[in-house]
Order: C-alpha cells, then sequence, then structure tokens
C-alpha cells in the first residue's frame, strides 16, 4: 500500500530554482503562490501537463511540495481517494489538484465532473495556458476562437473557447473562482478563502505561456495584466451563496473604461494573422460575455 507523503513544518513551499519549466512560465509563478498560501499543509496531485515537466526527474525535484503524478483523465478521482485517505489518519491536508486545460477541460473533465457533484473536499486549480503547450501547442477546447495552434486551421481555431469556471458553477459547489498570475494577491487570497471552505472548490487561473502564445517571456505579467484590463479575462468569485466581480476587475464593468483589446491581441504571435472585422467580433464577444456575467449575477443574487 502507498504510504501517504507526510505534512512537513516548512513556512513556504513553492517551486525550487533551476526547475526546467520554459523561462517566464506562468505555472512557476502560480505554483510558488500555492506554495505560499498553503505552506506545509498542501499535497498537489498533477495530471499530465507542463507541471510533469516543471517537477523535475527523480531524485531531483523542481518543486518543494508533495506531489502525486497521476494520468490526464483521473485527477479528481485521485484526489477524492487521497483526500479520504489523509482524513482516515486524523491529518488535515489540503489536497489541490494543479491541472492544465487539457486536465480539466478535456481528457479530465469527467472526474473532475464526478469529484465536483460528490462535493469532495479538495481544491481543483486550473491553470490555464489556452492550449496543450506540452505536447506541441495543439487546440484544446479553452483556446480562444481564431489562436493559431499547430493543429487549428490556417486562419486559426474556428470553435468558441469553453467557460469552464461557469460551468463548474452549474454543479452548485460551494466555492468558485477566477484568478490571474498577473495578480498574485487576488489569487492568493482566493486560495486562502477557498482552503478555508469544506467541499468542492474550484479556481481558474489564467496563465499566459510564453512559447505557446508567441510573446518574449519578459511580458508574461503585461500579457496576463493586459487580459484584465482590456476586460477578455473577468475576475470573480462565487461564495456564500453569491456570485460578484472581484476588486480588480470592477472599473472594467464599464467597457469605457477598457483598454483596446488590440493592445492585448498584438502581443501575442498566435494572433498575428487577425483582421480588423475578427479584432471587432472578439470585442463584441467580450461585450457579451460581460453581460452574460453580470445578468447571472442579478439572477444569482435575487433575494
Amino acid at each position: 500500500m502507498m504510504s501517504l507523503p507526510k505534512l512537513s513544518s516548512y513556512e513556504t513551499r513553492g517551486t525550487l530554482p533551476g526547475n526546467p519549466a520554459c523561462p517566464a512560465c506562468p505555472h512557476n509563478i502560480g505554483l510558488k503562490i500555492v506554495g505560499k498560501v498553503l505552506g506545509d499543509r498542501a499535497v498537489v496531485v498533477v495530471p499530465a501537463g507542463c507541471t510533469s515537466i516543471i517537477s523535475g526527474v527523480w531524485p531531483k525535484a523542481g518543486i518543494d511540495l508533495p506531489i502525486l503524478h497521476v494520468p490526464f483523465a483521473s485527477a479528481g478521482a485521485v484526489a477524492s481517494g487521497l483526500k479520504a485517505a489523509y482524513q482516515m489518519k486524523g491529518e488535515d491536508a489540503v489536497v489541490v489538484v494543479w491541472s492544465g486545460d487539457g486536465g480539466a477541460a478535456d481528457i479530465g473533465f469527467a472526474t473532475l465532473s464526478g469529484a465536483a457533484i460528490r462535493n469532495e473536499d479538495i481544491i481543483v486549480i486550473v491553470s490555464d495556458n489556452e492550449a496543450y503547450m506540452n505536447t506541441g501547442i495543439q487546440a484544446s477546447g479553452t483556446t480562444p476562437w481564431k489562436a493559431l495552434t499547430t493543429t487549428s486551421p490556417i486562419h486559426g481555431k474556428t470553435e468558441e473557447k469553453k467557460d469552464l469556471a461557469l460551468i463548474m458553477l452549474m454543479h452548485k459547489i460551494p466555492y468558485v473562482a477566477t484568478a490571474s498570475i498577473a495578480y498574485p494577491l487576488d489569487f492568493a487570497q482566493k486560495i486562502n478563502r477557498a482552503a478555508e471552505i469544506r467541499g468542492f472548490k474550484f479556481i481558474h487561473l489564467h496563465s499566459p505561456c510564453p512559447p505557446g502564445w508567441r510573446f518574449e517571456g519578459g511580458k508574461t505579467v503585461e500579457i496576463g495584466k493586459l487580459a484584465v484590463e482590456t476586460g477578455a479575462w473577468i475576475l470573480w468569485e462565487y461564495k456564500d451563496g453569491k456570485l460578484e466581480i472581484s476588486p480588480t476587475s470592477r472599473k472594467y464593468i464599464d467597457r469605457n473604461n477598457r483598454k483596446p483589446i488590440k493592445e492585448y491581441l498584438k502581443l501575442q504571435g498566435r494572433f498575428k494573422h487577425l483582421k480588423e472585422d475578427d479584432i471587432k467580433f472578439i470585442k463584441e464577444k467580450i461585450d457579451n460575455n460581460w453581460n452574460y456575467l453580470l445578468h447571472l449575477i442579478e439572477t444569482l443574487n435575487k433575494p
């Protein structure tokens, strides 16, 4: 029988120097925040993806957290069993699924949805870089419309981006939030709140990827901020039965306060082929997303 990782007494955990992540990798930023907030309480389940490589090859490690590597489709189920095992031992571990978009929105969605329906006491964080980056930048369910990937048509992806956070909200779980690696304090606060709630918690983390999105490595945080400032990525949170826009995004409810979406798109080589009509249509999609979310807030928050 596999022994459970012991919870150490380290004050902070996270990524270690010299790990094999790509330069300016957003996952490194996110994992450092997870380790800082949860410390020695965190035990991480990682389905196949970039973090499988970032964590390094035994006996060396790139991440200073107990990690259980699992197949693409099984993270939700494994995390459920792991949490139950810790509970049987009387240990208060915070079991975290750290997944990419493929391991949650596509291949891993079945066990993710099942764990949510059972309201398992785990936190699922999807560090979404909007494609299967580890295996060659293939399109995923969360790849945006018109983005270039190695498996999309020459003029970019023809399908819409799947809104995974709203899908999880419809599972009627106690906590759902969106976050961004460009706003670490907002992300940290949401992890902390999630850890205090019993039941299934879900955080959708926006993670710009330099090689996959085709931008200079030093612009990871800048592009993450632009996604929020243009309204393309909305920070919101559902807790205590109420849905609300997070403070960082509230000023962008007014479309006049948003930066032009072109500023976000032009920095990414995956959108270099866009025409003005495409950019105009993307802006309309952003406006529609805001309108839908605000209508949902009004509906869910009625007394």
